[in-house]
């Protein structure tokens, strides 16, 4: 067993905490003025908490950063009913990647004029969908993707289009979730003339409207430079289509992918320097050019929705192994697989006791038949840890529910909205009958 000398103050402790967490006693945490034992005993473990206040208060700052830009929150970060109503109440647009997401924030009664749909390999469902309901724009993906689309909204229709572009730009925490490259699923590459190429092929439709170009660089980028490098080679694909076809796009989509803190001291993007660097370097590049200043748009997610969120798992063993603490919790690689894929690696927290004991580097481990069923590596928790703890993780409100897994059966967890001391729930726990019903072979 490796002894840890001393945790974290409290104050660095809470940094990737809501700014609304409090600990009212020592050990008990609350969140949005609701204890987050409370939380677990009424809603059962695991369960996602989400602080709606610190959702707008974010929404709020994209907003003050980026006045004249449009914003929009990546609904594949975290969608909800609720969630979408908060987004429009805070005037974001929306970005969805399939029919999904977009027919629930419509029907719950978003604007379908402010949603993007996004998608490398959109199905004739979610085209359908899309024109059906009115979607502001389609980003178009792949040069097959402008025949389908052209013949789906027929000769009478007209639809708003972007072309997803490559800028050739290394950036993100991860291999798995670097997009700006040229080795990935994702867009049309400006070196080989691809991106150019459908742009041309846009303007030979007459019922597709080209409005602008869209880019994403990647996830958790925490620095500014990679943006600064796309915008210049935006505003030179944008040179090009103006001199070669006279056509001055008027947006341009710098996608998200802004990095959080997951732990404290860890790097997290400065979003004021993001907004003013860009600003200057689009309106540097564009003057260079000739060209007006496009609109801009930005697409957060995470950095919306993630530290927002907090995940509540109960203790369920605790098993010394060699130098090794495992601490197997009620939940795991189902409700949150980013350990496994990425590497994430988070900061949890024993909740509803306080402890004198001292700290140790510990695992947290799910319940799954997977040996990468790792939900935090080289965890500072008390020694004393037990089963029947309450363990709680920050920075857990996106890519959770949203990437959550039907693995053994277990059960999606739900997610409970906390603000001014009051608890709700917005999205109930996937029960055995949900499971069941779905099972129709028998």
């Amino acid at each position: 067993m490796t002894t840890v000398h001393e945790l974290p103050t409290t104050t660095d402790a809470l940094s990737v905490w809501p700014a609304s967490t409090t600990e009212p006693r020592a050990g008990d945490l609350a969140v949005g003025g609701v204890p987050l034992a409370e939380v677990a005993d009424r809603f059962g473990t695991p369960v996602y908490v989400l602080d709606e206040a610190e959702v707008r208060d974010r929404c709020r700052t994209y907003r003050h950063a980026f006045p004249d830009a449009e914003v929009l929150y990546a609904a594949k970060a975290f969608l909800c009913r609720a969630m979408a109503r908060w987004m429009e109440e805070e005037g974001l647009g929306l970005d969805v990647c399939s029919a999904g997401e977009l027919e629930l924030a419509v029907t719950t009664g978003f604007p379908p004029e402010r949603i993007v749909l996004h998608g490398n390999a959109k199905t004739p469902r979610d085209l359908e969908a899309a024109l059906r309901l009115g979607v502001g724009r389609v980003v178009i993906d792949s040069p097959s993707e402008i025949a389908r689309l052209a013949a789906a909204v027929g000769p009478d229709g007209r639809q708003k289009v972007m072309v997803r572009v490559v800028p050739g730009i290394s950036a993100g925490g991860h291999d798995k979730i670097r997009t700006g490259t040229e080795d990935q699923k994702f867009g049309l590459s400006i070196r080989d003339g691809y991106a150019l190429h459908a742009l041309t092929r846009i303007l030979d439709q007459p019922n597709l409207e080209l409005t602008g170009l869209h880019c994403h660089l990647g996830s958790q980028i925490t620095t500014v430079k990679p943006y600064l490098t796309a915008v210049r080679r935006m505003v030179g694909l944008m040179t090009r289509l103006y001199e070669q076809h006279g056509v001055v796009l008027p947006e341009l989509d710098l996608g998200g992918g802004h990095g959080i803190a997951y732990r404290p001291g860890e790097e997290a993007l400065d979003l004021t320097s993001l907004a003013r660097k860009v600003r200057a370097e689009l309106a540097g590049a564009c003057a260079s050019a000739g060209l007006p200043v496009p609109r801009l748009i930005i697409e957060p997610g995470r950095a919306i929705a993630g530290p927002a969120g907090i995940a509540l798992y109960r203790v369920l063993s605790v098993k010394h192994t060699g130098e090794h603490v495992f601490v197997a919790v009620d939940g795991g690689m189902s409700d949150n697989p980013r350990p496994a894929l990425y590497g994430v690696r988070y900061a949890p927290r024993l909740i509803g006791r306080h402890s004198a004991a001292d700290p140790v580097r510990t695992t947290v481990v799910g319940r799954h038949c997977e040996a990468g069923d790792v939900l935090a590596a080289d965890a500072e928790l008390p020694a004393d840890l037990r089963p029947g703890d309450l363990l709680g993780v920050p920075v857990a409100g996106a890519y959770h529910l949203s990437m959550a897994s039907g693995y053994n059966l277990v059960g999606r967890p739900p997610v409970v909205a906390v603000r001014d001391g009051r608890a709700r729930l917005l999205v109930r726990r996937e029960s055995l009958e949900d499971i069941r019903r779905r099972d129709v072979g028998l």
